[in-house]
């Protein structure tokens, strides 16, 4: 698991953003305190729809099937299952999993223990090459065609709304690779990780109507590369020298895995590791930079691109690059822009930072999933997301 630095989380309030464009005090809306009043007259583009991420924190995917559409249904287009079970923090159940295959040993020797998981990294024993290692399963169809079955006889009992499709979120290869697998043994074992996920998502395409099916790609370690966390050589998560090329590339690589009628997405991330993030984002503007990258090299487009929006950035200097995103505008853009800390204020209040660049359409989401969450919070948040866009 990459360890990386934390930003310290800072709620609203003082206006001061450490280490944020240059640690200027930066001057709330006056109106912040009545969201709906904040949104009317502001802009005639509209804030339009919710999209939730991934993660909720519910220990059961009808749990989260049914309160998400019981608060959201008219608001969502894709409902997910919240990660529940094994992947529960992201990625990290793949280190077991990788771990059950011959010719790979864990690194260290004693567990690092997580709930039911060993999350110590994963190494090629001495003397096998990757190529000669069979994967076992990765676990996402597994978990995909389980919480399909559950989506659908919720469909059928008009719980889920009708055109609503259900949502698989998926890791780049690079994600997992960069993080779980030794530095050393990154380069040889990308090609046999990204054969076997993309060999879980044909099983996933294979069992679900693509017209009922949404994907997600998540791309969070992509940020860690180019922001720079690590800061040496030998630090490094990438293992190839064009950092921009070799993340976009690849990226575009698994959003073309997608057929057309399938829903395809991405989620541009951060990090959350205890509602934190690796590093704080200066302005989106690398967010931007890459999303257009990705854009121009994948064959198809994007169904939807969703971003994050740091709590205390309701500032329009963060937003100010979104003027040059080259999203097609039948493209949906989700700014994660909800937080639990603030609700409905705290977001129209980003809301109305974004609206002075943001020249289209956008919806609005939290920033990441919330899987890991304080216990109770989710409802407030859906109520939240309902407070500041309109449904669909």
């Amino acid at each position: 698991m990459p360890r990386f630095p934390h930003a310290q989380r800072r709620v609203p309030g003082d206006g001061v953003h450490p280490g944020v464009n240059g640690g200027h005090t930066v001057q709330h809306s006056p109106a912040a305190a009545e969201p709906s009043a904040i949104l009317r007259g502001m802009s005639e583009r509209k804030i339009q729809g919710a999209h939730l991420v991934g993660s909720v924190n519910f220990d059961e995917a009808e749990n989260t099937m049914r309160v998400a559409a019981a608060h959201l249904g008219g608001h969502l287009r894709r409902i997910p299952d919240g990660e529940v079970g094994e992947r529960f923090h992201w990625i990290l159940f793949q280190a077991d999993r990788l771990g059950q295959a011959a010719g790979i040993d864990r690194v260290g020797d004693s567990p690092i223990p997580l709930r039911m998981l060993d999350i110590r990294p994963v190494k090629l024993a001495d003397g096998v090459s990757a190529a000669e290692i069979t994967l076992p399963a990765l676990g996402y169809a597994e978990a995909a065609l389980a919480s399909w079955q559950t989506f659908s006889q919720l469909k059928r009992e008009g719980v889920v709304e009708a055109g609503t499709r259900f949502q698989v979120s998926l890791p780049t290869p690079l994600g997992v690779v960069g993080s779980l697998v030794f530095a050393a043994d990154r380069a040889a074992f990308e090609p046999v990780y990204e054969a076997a996920l993309a060999a879980e998502l044909d099983q996933i395409l294979a069992s679900i109507p693509h017209s009922e099916l949404a994907i997600q790609w998540d791309a969070a370690l992509e940020f860690a590369i180019l922001e720079g966390v690590g800061g040496s050589a030998q630090a490094r998560f990438e293992w190839f020298d064009d950092v921009w090329a070799g993340t976009s590339e690849r990226l575009a690589r698994q959003i073309d895995r997608v057929p057309v009628g399938v829903e395809v997405g991405v989620h541009l991330c951060y990090g959350d590791v205890g509602e934190k993030h690796f590093v704080e984002p200066t302005d989106t503007a690398n967010l931007v930079r890459f999303a257009n990258e990705v854009i121009a090299r994948a064959a198809r487009e994007l169904t939807w691109l969703h971003l994050p929006v740091p709590i205390e950035r309701d500032d329009a200097e963060y937003f100010a690059p979104l003027s040059g995103l080259k999203l097609p505008e039948r493209s949906e853009l989700y700014l994660g822009l909800v937080h639990r800390e603030d609700g409905a204020t705290g977001a129209a209040r980003r809301i109305a930072g974004a609206q002075v660049h943001v020249q289209r359409d956008f919806g609005v989401a939290t920033e990441c999933g919330f899987g890991r969450s304080p216990e109770g919070t989710t409802v407030p948040l859906f109520e939240a997301h309902r407070a500041v866009a309109l449904a669909w």
